[in-house]
């Protein structure tokens, strides 16, 4: 039963712009053309791609940079009418038969980096809009006041609406809009909408939220796309959300070329999941949490603004203990016929704090992330109280990475004595102080208090805290944990060379879906030389773009692993995997792909973005360093919390006789070994790369992939490529 009055809103809404399109079926994986909104001057239209687009840019991530590309000036800020958010799947999104495959990209200028950023979520929505009709959807300018854009693929039509009534919270919008714009029941789950919470009218930290209906659980289920800002970009422009809508889904839905390639890849690969993901890692009964274990076993839980690696309480927010409380009720793929089910959620959860205060919801998580950033890294180890702060920053559309992070930088300076409770207007900014954690974030929803200033990320609270209160900008610089302006994912870097690598020269900022190599590196000891790391900072940053090309989540790539792994010549690319995407990839275009192929398509998207990177003012060296807590002890406190471990480093790989030498004359000396030793790795990287020695793609390599425009080739010149 419609739980809305749909009657209401719907009369309440105003009729801005329509925009009727012929419907047409997609064709080996590609609409072939994309949608341009314009909600300034209330204009639609519809743009061709062709095979030039194609080749060069193959989807996806590549489609929203080169639309972007084309759409702003150099000087472009995130909040300047010419500024767009991107969104597209990708040519192998959408099918049915493979596991995570029904992901999307959104990309813009995004207000914590002031650069190019590109944010991946799961959910409908992707999927949806090229089966609309659409490969990318392209929003420039601001409305005059709130709107909803409405894709409806079933009818070919776009409209823009003026949407004065609905509530901006996700839990509350999301709901209202899926039952407003299907024709009844059945058609709920033709329905995608993507929203961002009140949060994101205020707070640079503020990301998106995609919507999926679950029938079994009747709920209006949410993933998203939080990195960068993108929420506070979609609010910045006055629009309440963006709903598609496609009613028609099929296991073609896709034009595909080959489907019995398709079907040969998701029979092994589905046979692998029912056979080993209990005994691996138990996506399907547990999903990401079961990383808590694991990662405070090996010291690379945050603890404490990342001083720490471990806690004895993290057991309490351990991978089994969520395991209980999750909504075991069905699948929980984010897609169809997704057998990793991952998507866990937890039913029937009674509010405690905020103005929803008293209301059974339904929280979708936690996942890893949020558990590394709300609970280990702030000192909160109760389930309930993670679940409180998971919703309210789901709903209010923040990023808990960001948030967690924001918030942990935020503590510290307040046990430093940078921040006192005058600053904070009242509130006791201490380690497991969940009352003080959820005022400010119910500050941040109403736009007031300390809770806006944490809401703008450590970059701006580093320059705040050092202009306006004296902080020294050193210490902050070692103990913010953000980089190129983006906060860092949840994982302890000090150990792991290659992972600070992978962070810091990461495009986008320090986030785990370009290069996850701290078990590669520090863990199997498989990276044993810089060459081998900058290796390894190739390719695997390289073959995890493919995925964004493409509209798949890379869980199925290696959190399930087949029994031919244990022969193979090099088991962390998980070559049994790679071959199936080859197998998509000709199954849905009709084109053979090789390894070489994949990792071209993806060299091209990935130098064109440092290029972008460029344009917009940063793309070189100096902005490819992380905070040093991010590399090694800042503290005598962390230092003397593995003291054995580093003073066998001191004496073994330095060379040192530390007898008589004070905790801070050993944090030095191994700050100096560590910082010489990242930037004979960023060297490596940079000529693996193809690169100058300031990160600049050279001429040659810009030839060599094709992306040699005329505009791109005078920027690198003028930069000394």
């Amino acid at each position: 039963m419609f739980k809305t009055d749909v009657e209401k809103l719907r009369s309440a809404h105003k009729l801005l712009a329509e925009f009727r399109y012929d419907l047409r079926p997609v064709v080996r994986g590609y609409a072939n053309r994309t949608l341009y909104v314009n909600i300034s001057e209330n204009r639609i239209q519809s743009k061709p791609v062709d095979e030039t687009m194609k080749r060069t840019f193959t989807g996806g991530r590549g489609f929203c940079l080169w639309l972007l590309w084309n759409a702003i000036r150099d000087d472009t800020r995130w909040n300047d009418l010419e500024n767009e958010l991107v969104i597209a799947g990708g040519p192998i999104g959408g099918i049915t038969a493979y596991p995570g495959s029904g992901k999307c990209t959104v990309v813009t200028i995004s207000p914590l980096t002031n650069t190019v950023i590109d944010s991946n979520s799961g959910g409908y929505f992707g999927p949806y809009l090229k089966f609309a009709g659409w490969d990318a959807l392209e929003i420039q300018g601001k409305a005059k006041n709130d709107v909803i854009i409405y894709i409806d693929g079933d009818e070919g039509v776009v409209r823009i609406e003026e949407a004065p009534l609905e509530p901006e919270d996700t839990h509350l919008i999301n709901r209202m809009l899926t039952e407003l714009y299907a024709d009844d029941p059945r058609g709920l789950r033709g329905i995608s909408v993507i929203s961002a919470g009140q949060a994101a009218n205020y707070n640079a930290i503020c990301g998106l939220n995609v919507s999926y209906y679950d029938p079994r659980r009747d709920e209006v289920r949410i993933k998203q796309a939080a990195r960068g800002g993108c929420g506070r970009v979609l609010r910045d422009k006055r629009i309440k959300a963006i709903v598609v809508r496609y009613s028609q889904i099929s296991g073609d839905s896709n034009g595909v070329a080959n489907m019995d390639l398709i079907r040969k890849a998701g029979q092994r690969i589905n046979r692998e999941i029912s056979l080993f993901d209990a005994s691996q890692n138990d996506m399907r009964g547990t999903g990401t949490p079961y990383l808590i274990e694991i990662m405070n076993k090996f010291h690379l839980l945050p603890v404490k603004n990342f001083r720490f690696g471990h806690h004895d309480d993290a057991y309490r927010v351990a991978g089994d203990v969520w395991k209980q409380k999750f909504d075991m009720r069905g699948p929980d793929g984010c897609w169809y016929g997704c057998t990793m089910s991952c998507a866990h959620g937890v039913s029937h959860y009674i509010l405690q704090t905020g103005p929803y205060k008293g209301e059974e919801v339904f929280v979708d998580g936690p996942e890893y992330e949020t558990l590394g950033g709300l609970a280990s890294n702030l000192c909160i180890f109760d389930p309930a109280q993670v679940l409180e702060m998971n919703f309210y920053a789901d709903t209010y559309g923040i990023d808990s990475i960001s948030l967690g992070n924001s918030l942990a930088f935020a503590m510290e300076c307040y046990e430093l004595g940078i921040l006192n409770k005058e600053i904070t207007g009242g509130i006791e900014l201490t380690w497991g102080n969940f009352e003080a954690v959820m005022e400010l974030i119910h500050q941040m929803a109403r736009g007031e208090g300390f809770g806006v200033v944490i809401g703008q990320g450590v970059r701006a609270m580093k320059r705040l805290f050092t202009e306006k209160y004296g902080a020294d900008p050193t210490i902050l610089q070692d103990i913010g944990m953000e980089i190129k302006g983006l906060e860092i994912s949840e994982y302890l870097s000090k150990e792991s060379l290659a992972q600070q690598g992978g962070y810091a020269l990461a495009t986008k900022g320090p986030q785990h879906d370009e290069a996850w190599l701290i078990f590669m590196d520090m863990v199997h000891k498989q990276l044993p030389t810089f060459e081998a790391k900058a290796e390894a900072l190739h390719y695997f940053p390289i073959w995890r773009t493919w995925f964004s090309l493409h509209g798949l989540c890379k869980l199925p790539w290696n959190d399930i692993i087949p029994e031919s792994n244990k022969t193979a010549k090099e088991p962390a690319k998980v070559p049994e995997h790679v071959e199936n995407y080859c197998w998509l990839y000709e199954g849905v275009t009709g084109e053979k792909i090789d390894i070489d192929g994949i990792i071209e398509q993806s060299e091209k998207v990935y130098n064109f973005q440092r290029i972008f990177n460029l344009r917009m003012g940063f793309g070189t060296r100096e902005h490819d360093y992380p905070p040093y807590r991010a590399m090694g002890p800042v503290t005598p406190a962390e230092y003397e919390d593995r003291r054995d471990y580093y003073d066998e480093i001191l004496k073994k790989e330095v060379g040192l006789d530390i007898g008589g030498m004070s905790t801070e004359q050993k944090i030095a000396e191994l700050r100096k070994y560590r910082q010489n030793r990242y930037d004979q790795l960023v060297d490596a990287v940079y000529q693996r790369r193809g690169w100058t020695k300031n990160g600049i793609p050279t001429l040659a390599t810009i030839q060599r992939l094709g992306i040699d425009f005329p505009e791109v080739v005078a920027l690198v010149k003028k930069h000394g490529g």
